[in-house]
């Protein structure tokens, strides 16, 4: 039977309970790559401080190097007692090359190698979610672009309030995944921090150069305190923080989008790709994609919460609950990658109905532009606001639209109102009166275009 690297002070056996509770072999093997890439290094950073000579590291390096070939072609034979990905990685290892795998160990333990290991696969990782998170942004505002001239209605409370481009409401979303794009570049630098050499918690005994060995694995510096190295888990919660929130901006796109695409809205068509049927009624196509992206949403939340709690009452320095960070981990990886991908088809095939869209637009809508027509005719803000409040009174005893409302019906509210009120009633020209930075008018929207663009350009520079 193979020894376990912590066993050799146990005598008795352990509990097959307890070995399956105490095993990760079956989700953090998918850590392999990272594991071997970081014990190649290691095996180097050894070599460098006179532990191992020339030969033994070459075949170590080589026998990792045919350990992970057999991982990449699905050879990878895991045995009953590789309780972790780095156990299951020494014992191939060993059979490979014999006693001198032992040697890989030296100075090193299992609790700096694991906190490395997730370093190293989540950065690469973030790489892969970076360029998924770009690709849904470039989609976006190519469509905002295209679409410029759409016009829909806007909302507050769920309620009709002003028109605005479609363009910019999709540019509402967009601004929020620029700022999760911000963040996952922020957190990166955190993520891309070296804890190797840090030992079981009070520092490698041996004269490893660790900054040369962060250089050899591609981390922009190490951590100070060994101490600290072992135990932080700060950045998997930052990255579950950023998962929950990126998730939580998809969630209300979605949300968006599954109203727009009701048949009571119907701004939108959504592709076939990403609905489904119902088992019962023909006639339905529901929008389980964008449903789906709205309910990972709370169980990212959950990864998020779990975590926090399993670390606020912890004692220094490694302790076993630190193993509960793997898995929601992987999860909020894998749910966000498949969520950003997701999000990108629906909306890069999604169908939008103008029509639809500017029939929903009514004079109602304009009241506000009503109230501004008295504004620029010099009458107070708070006396305009209510003088059109009363003129949405007077349409509605009358049973008319506002815009119906004739001359002389307004003129009874206030002198101010002209002929040139006729002006008021058009939609086109109130979402151009929009015009500040940050608004609905073509020239603010395409000013958006233009710094998102330029934006992206940097990103992939």
């Amino acid at each position: 039977m193979t020894k376990k690297l912590w066993g050799g002070r146990f005598t008795g056996k352990t509990d097959p309970l307890m070995e399956a509770f105490n095993a990760s072999i079956d989700f953090d093997r998918r850590m392999w790559a990272a594991d071997i890439e970081g014990s190649q290094a290691y095996a180097r950073a050894l070599q460098r401080a006179g532990l191992l000579t020339a030969a033994e590291c070459e075949a170590i390096v080589a026998g990792l190097e045919q350990v992970a070939q057999e991982w990449a072609h699905g050879q990878f034979t895991l045995q009953a007692e590789d309780e972790d990905i780095h156990t299951a990685n020494e014992r191939r290892l060993t059979e490979l090359i014999g006693a001198t795998a032992g040697k890989l160990h030296t100075g090193r333990s299992r609790n700096d190698q694991v906190a490395t290991d997730v370093r190293i696969w989540l950065r690469g990782e973030i790489a892969h979610l970076r360029s998924h998170l770009n690709q849904l942004i470039g989609v976006a505002v190519e469509r905002a672009a295209e679409e410029i001239d759409l016009l829909m209605p806007g909302y507050t409370h769920l309620q009709p309030a002003q028109p605005v481009r479609w363009s910019h409401w999709l540019l509402s979303h967009v601004w929020a995944w620029q700022r999760d794009a911000q963040r996952l570049d922020e957190l990166t630098a955190r993520v891309n921090i070296m804890p190797l050499g840090s030992g079981a918690l009070a520092g490698n005994p041996f004269p490893i150069d660790r900054s040369a060995l962060a250089d050899d694995l591609g981390f922009e510096g190490i951590t100070y305190n060994s101490m600290d190295g072992v135990s932080d888990r700060d950045f998997i919660i930052e990255f579950l923080f950023w998962a929950t929130l990126s998730m939580v901006h998809l969630s209300r796109f979605a949300e968006d989008l599954i109203i727009y695409s009701s048949r009571e809205f119907g701004y939108v068509t959504l592709a076939d790709a990403y609905s489904t049927g119902s088992s019962l009624m023909p006639q339905k196509k529901n929008p389980d994609a964008l449903e789906l992206l709205r309910g990972k949403s709370g169980r990212l939340a959950g990864h998020l919460t779990g975590l926090v709690m399993t670390l606020k009452g912890l004692p220094s320095t490694y302790n076993k609950d630190l193993q509960e960070d793997k898995e929601p981990l992987f999860d909020a990886v894998a749910s966000m990658s498949g969520a950003l991908q997701i999000a990108c088809g629906v909306l890069s095939t999604l169908r939008t109905n103008p029509a639809a869209m500017r029939a929903a637009l009514t004079p109602e809508m304009l009241a506000t532009d009503l109230a501004e027509y008295l504004v620029r005719k010099g009458v107070p803000f708070r006396e305009a606001h209510h003088i059109a409040g009363a003129a949405v009174q007077m349409a509605e005893v009358q049973g008319v639209a506002l815009s119906d409302l004739e001359l002389s019906d307004l003129q009874k509210l206030h002198r101010a109102f002209d002929e040139d009120v006729s002006a008021v009633w058009s939609f086109d020209l109130s979402v151009e009166r929009r015009d500040v930075e940050g608004g609905t008018s073509r020239r603010s929207v395409l000013a958006q275009l233009a710094h998102l663009r330029a934006w992206l350009v940097g990103r992939t520079e």
